[in-house]
């Protein structure tokens, strides 16, 4: 199994792991190296091409290290009964039988990250996970000052935070880039804190962009989209920046393979730059919602569909009194287009939707039936992680399952209510079709090639119209999604 790592240094291991509103100008001045006085530190950056690799990489370095933090973390944590305690069972001082405790001895575990300043007042973007529960946090720069920082805003979904420290004088800062133009191939650098040493500088590639899995884990939240590089990323280099050949920040150093080499991941700047705004006023992050369940459209469901690719996002469930429901989308639409921008893949849509303010009025474009449909909708604060995709288990592969009638007693076992329909699967041959395609014993069978099922028979004639291939919708958990079916040939 592959695994990912976020990129920053605990106590001797690894931890596991848009904008809305408009804000009063930042002044950046002070600095030859800090972005253009009077604009706003998220403001879009220069979008030339900056690819090309220089003779040395020394006045890079030079140009962007004093704009680079190593963040220095303390958590407490309570260890039982505390070392004198243990001091007493190993020398026999406490009694037999003796149950009674000392208190919970507090600890203090220290953990490392990196950030960049992003304003010469002291504002510094990072990780969420470098400092998140954090008792204290200290900002230690190039010459070895070290500056107590608070945090301003979080954002556990995207893995930012923005910190800020106080400074007597302006403080060097770095510009942040484009990385919706960044060309895969094009030279890029990192600089971080990668086990504790302090600005360590790495070189490397930008070897893929739009990353949001590896070997079909998802690297670390729903809205991932990472930039990858073979710069070298270690724990420790968390929160530090990935530069372009012009000194640009350009993605934020987050996670790491834990089993590869050379595979690192960043957060694209364009991201933050829509976040950043809403962490400076409010500390966190407000997102639009929809409120649809979506899956992947694999080649075997666009057949299914008659759809003529497998782009856009399958809905498998529209929430009840959501903006998708008053906009009249159903279950079996295929999101193509939102908001005027085009869904290629179905994990586009959580982003997209996530980064339209609560209360915009969109334009959805869906398939229906084989028909382009376009409708309207008003979003909705995201109170919660809302819009998710289904379980994406789908392969495009003679079935074999075993079903039984709901019954009120089935259903209660399920956890669903009295009354649900459907039939249920008792088991799967884990060397079916069905298998493959991720049907699960307690699954709910709704429907087979898109006509409704409430009894084995039902079902056995729906399935018999089709000797090649089948469509379930099923529920599973408080969720529906579709299964594509395909024997063998």
């Amino acid at each position: 199994m592959h695994k990912v790592h976020k990129a920053y240094r605990g106590h001797g291991f690894l931890a596991g792991a848009a904008a809305l509103a408009v804000f009063a100008a930042v002044a950046l001045g002070g600095s030859s190296a800090g972005a253009e006085i009077g604009k706003p530190f998220w403001t879009e950056g220069d979008s030339a091409d900056a690819s090309g690799r220089p003779d040395s990489f020394a006045d890079l370095a030079e140009k962007v290290s004093p704009a680079v933090v190593n963040i220095k973390v303390e958590r407490k944590t309570s260890l039982k009964g505390g070392p004198e305690e243990l001091f007493e069972e190993f020398f026999g001082q406490k009694k037999p039988g003796d149950k009674s405790q000392r208190p919970p001895h507090q600890m203090r575990v220290p953990s490392t990250g990196s950030g960049f300043v992003v304003s010469p007042d002291g504002l510094i973007v990072t990780n969420n996970h470098v400092v998140d529960s954090a008792d204290k946090v200290v900002a230690v720069f190039e010459d070895g000052t070290e500056r107590d920082a608070k945090i301003v805003g979080r954002d556990p979904k995207t893995d930012l935070a923005l910190i800020k420290v106080s400074a007597d004088k302006p403080l060097v800062t770095v510009p942040l880039g484009d990385s919706d133009h960044l060309r895969v191939g094009s030279w890029v650098m990192a600089i971080g804190n990668p086990f504790g040493l302090d600005h360590t500088v790495t070189v490397g590639i930008l070897s893929a962009k739009g990353r949001s899995n590896f070997g079909g884990e998802q690297i670390a939240g729903p809205y991932d989209d990472f930039l990858q590089t073979d710069a070298s990323i270690n724990p420790g280099n968390s929160g530090g920046p990935l530069c372009d050949m012009k000194g640009r920040v350009i993605g934020i150093n987050t996670a790491i393979a834990a089993n590869g080499q050379g595979i690192g991941f960043a957060i694209p700047i364009n991201m933050a730059k829509q976040l950043l705004p809403q962490l400076l006023e409010h500390g966190s992050v407000t997102r639009g919602w929809l409120g649809v369940q979506i899956q992947r459209v694999t080649p075997a469901l666009a057949k299914t569909f008659k759809l003529g690719d497998s782009h856009g996002a399958l809905v498998g469930q529209v929430f009840d009194d959501s903006p998708a429901s008053k906009a009249k989308l159903q279950r079996g639409d295929v999101i193509t287009k939102f908001n005027g921008k085009d869904i290629k893949e179905y994990d586009d849509l959580p982003r997209i939707v996530a980064a339209t303010p609560p209360g915009a009025a969109v334009d959805v474009t869906v398939l229906r039936d084989g028909k382009e449909r376009n409708l309207k909708a008003t979003l909705e604060k995201m109170k919660e992680e809302e819009v998710q995709p289904a379980s994406d288990e789908q392969t495009d592969s003679d079935w074999g399952f075993d079903v039984q009638p709901m019954s009120d007693e089935i259903a209660s076992q399920l956890g669903l209510s009295s009354g649900t329909k459907g039939v249920v699967v008792a088991s799967v041959d884990p060397d079916s079709a069905a298998a493959r395609a991720g049907l699960r014993r307690g699954d709910v069978i709704l429907e087979a090639n898109r006509v409704e099922v409430v009894s084995p028979k039902q079902l056995k004639d729906a399935l018999g119209k089709n000797n090649d291939s089948a469509v379930l919708l099923v529920q599973r958990g408080d969720g529906t999604l579709y299964l594509a079916i395909e024997k063998d040939s």
